[in-house]
């Protein structure tokens, strides 16, 4: 072999381990030469074992050096997040946005000095209208019914909840620490589609229990929905309103196989699956397959329920869907309780990367198109709406009131106000703050007393946000805030009020005359009997 070639790096670093390891066990007989020996020896075996093994070519080539390319690589989110990113600058939240949770959750200063960092001749720069007779004698807080009128049991709603959130996605203590917070801010926690677990009932928050198409907590060996178990876990006065799942914006679409080595018994226990064993969430439901049949199962599922309120959540994919939602609930006179719009901006603890990019409405749209159904069929007094995507301070509130929602849902700022630091590792469980994780140790820096009122505290200032905009807009209520009270860039030398960007439908035009509106061509695709499109 030529010296050249001993001097490559897979031979170099082992060769040189060999002779300093050899060096240091000769030449220094004291204490600290044998733990020398020691470290260098330990160092060695990594250099061999790389040098052998045949499952990466970096570490053949360069042992022992191409760790660093692992450590660096889980180091990256923390020296991007605390050395490189600006505060307008780090996704999906900018350091700025965390930081506002952060110190409302922590009851710490939440104010900023010296103005807007945004560039407010761009695109990034939107703003809700102020009055110059601010409102000051508006309301201190606000809740929203829910069932009022078809319910035996309407819940009256925060205007902040908790998302969905599942245990074993999130761990025990986050689940419980937000339950705490959830009462003790009087607002709702969605239990997520992993059910309602004995962590999520250990604090008796309010609860919206989220069923998807897995049907965990009310399912049958087989995988389909069981009614009488249904009922049993719907009865508790815990469980407030119960939410049917269509779609998520992160990964709309999308089932799932949840693996049995991850089935423990807890787990198992608040899902209804055995211990063990693969366990799979199909992409779409088995209780229905057109709009008639979704809304006569929701039908069922107040009745079962005790009459709870009883809604369904999606992200928006194709428009005639939504119509047909609307044209359903004309022709049987049967309605959800309220819809939740998730746009695609919103979050998740795994998802395949093509759907969380390229598939899925955004928020506003979404939102948007929601509410013109309900608003064009004569819907929306009956059909509350709700947004989630990335909504973490009151401004984001208010401008989701400004395209109908009712009330707003947060998931990840609600982790934040736990202490999550957007390290990116949720889908590897190795969650640093104990959040997203399984591991008992790494849940044991995240104390429920404490985390629990900073849930509390974070809720509750945001609403109190919202209370402020509301003022300075010189109105009574969230829900008075329009489209034309905001207003977007067209570009850097235009800007628009948001009814002139966007269409926005009078009420019952779909009824009325649906041809004159510019929803006309989806309407005529929509079918009250089918979910396909028909033009």
């Amino acid at each position: 072999m030529s010296v050249g070639k001993l001097l490559a790096p897979r031979y170099l670093v082992p060769l040189a381990l060999i002779f300093t390891t050899a060096l240091a066990a000769a030449a220094i007989p004291a204490w600290w030469g044998i733990v020398l020996t020691g470290l260098l020896a330990a160092a060695l075996l990594i250099a061999l074992w790389d040098f052998v093994q045949d499952d990466h070519a970096l570490r053949r080539n360069y042992p022992l050096l191409a760790r660093v390319r692992w450590m660096m690589e889980d180091l990256r989110p923390f020296v991007r997040a605390y050395f490189i990113e600006g505060d307008l600058e780090g996704r999906p939240f900018s350091h700025q946005a965390r930081a506002l949770v952060y110190a409302r959750a922590k009851g710490e200063l939440d104010s900023h000095p010296m103005g807007t960092e945004l560039d407010v001749y761009s695109d990034e720069y939107e703003w809700l209208s102020h009055s110059v007779v601010p409102n000051d004698g508006a309301q201190d807080t606000w809740r929203v019914p829910v069932g009022e009128g078809q319910c035996a049991k309407p819940y009256s709603s925060s205007l902040l909840n908790i998302s969905a959130m599942s245990f074993g996605s999130l761990s025990a203590k986050a689940i419980e620490a937000l339950n705490y917070g959830a009462r003790e801010g009087d607002f709702a926690h969605n239990t997520g589609e992993g059910s309602i677990s004995k962590y999520h009932r250990a604090h008796n928050g309010d609860l919206i229990w989220e069923i998807g198409s897995g049907y965990f907590g009310c399912r049958t060996d087989d995988g389909g929905f069981d009614a009488a178990e249904f009922a049993d876990n719907a009865a508790p006065d815990q469980v407030k309103m119960i939410e049917v799942k269509l779609s998520q914006g992160a990964k709309p679409g999308h089932g799932g196989v949840l693996p049995g080595s991850k089935v423990t018994e807890e787990i198992a226990e608040a899902r209804g699956i055995p211990v063990g064993e693969d366990c799979n969430s199909p992409a779409a439901h088995r209780t229905f397959s057109t709009p008639i049949e979704m809304l006569e199962w929701l039908q069922q599922l107040r009745e079962l329920s005790g009459g709870k309120p009883v809604g369904i959540k999606l992200c928006v994919g194709q428009p005639h869907e939504v119509l047909a939602i609307g044209k359903a609930m004309l022709e049987t006179g049967l309605h959800p309780d309220f819809i939740t719009v998730d746009g695609a901006e919103g979050g998740t603890g795994a998802a395949p990367l093509e759907l969380s990019n390229s598939v899925g409405m955004p928020l506003r749209e979404g939102t948007i198109w929601v509410r013109n159904m309900l608003v064009g069929t004569g819907m929306k007094d009956r059909v509350k709406l709700a947004t989630s995507g990335k909504i973490h301070s009151g401004a984001q509130m208010a401008k989701s009131f400004a395209m109908g929602a009712d009330w707003c849902n947060a998931a990840r700022p609600f982790m934040f106000a736990l202490g999550c630091v957007q390290s990116m590792q949720c889908h590897r469980g190795d969650c640093p703050t104990g959040v997203a994780t399984q591991e008992e140790w790494r849940q044991k820096g995240l104390v429920v007393e404490d985390k629990g009122p900073r849930v509390a505290r974070f809720q509750k200032q945001t609403l109190h946000s919202l209370r402020e905009i509301v003022v300075a807009m010189g109105l009574e209520s969230p829900w008075k805030i329009e489209p034309r009270d905001m207003r977007e860039r067209v570009n850097g030398a235009r800007s628009d009020a948001l009814d002139r960007i966007y269409s926005f439908l009078e009420p019952d035009v779909l009824v009325a005359d649906p041809d004159s509106t510019k929803l006309a061509h989806h309407w005529a695709a929509a079918r009250a009997d089918s979910f396909r499109r028909f033009v």
